[in-house]
C-alpha cells in the first residue's frame, strides 16, 4: 500500500479513499514501524504528520457521508488493540521541534509516480 500523494487525496475515487483511511489506520496502530517498501519514510517523520494526513483522509470521507470512528480524530488513538495513548507513549512524536504539514517526498516527482499508479489501475485523473 503507498500513502497518496496529498494532492491527490480530494481527486482519488471512493474506493482508494476508503483504502487510504484503512492504511492510515493500521500505520497509526500496530503497523507503526513494520517495513514495507512505499511506506518506510512515513517512520522517519514526527507521527503526528501521518495524524495530520489522516485528517485530511477523514474529512474527505465525511465529505462522501461515510461514517468515521471519530476516535481516530484524536492524536491519541492508535486503534482498537492499542487504545488511547498518553503523549509520550504517541512513537516518533517530538513535542519541542515545529514540523512542517507535508511529507517532503510527496514531491513532484511522487505526485507523478501516484498518477501513473493510477492510469495503471484505469483509474485517470486530471
Amino acid at each position: 500500500m503507498r500513502l497518496w500523494h496529498k494532492d491527490l487525496i480530494y481527486k482519488i475515487p471512493k474506493k482508494q479513499l476508503l483504502g487510504q483511511h484503512r492504511e492510515c489506520c493500521a500505520l497509526r496502530g500496530k503497523g507503526w514501524g513494520r517495513k514495507h517498501s512505499t511506506v518506510d519514510y512515513v517512520f522517519d517523520n514526527n507521527y503526528y504528520m501521518l495524524y495530520h494526513y489522516h485528517i485530511k483522509i477523514m474529512k474527505r470521507m465525511l465529505s462522501y457521508g461515510y461514517k468515521v470512528d471519530m476516535r481516530w480524530f484524536n492524536v491519541h488513538y492508535r486503534g482498537k488493540k492499542i487504545g488511547f495513548v498518553s503523549p509520550e507513549e504517541l512513537p516518533n512524536y517530538n513535542f519541542g521541534i515545529p514540523i512542517t504539514m507535508d511529507y517532503e517526498e510527496h514531491n513532484s516527482e511522487y505526485y507523478n509516480e501516484c498518477i501513473e499508479n493510477l492510469r495503471n489501475k484505469n483509474i485517470f485523473i486530471e
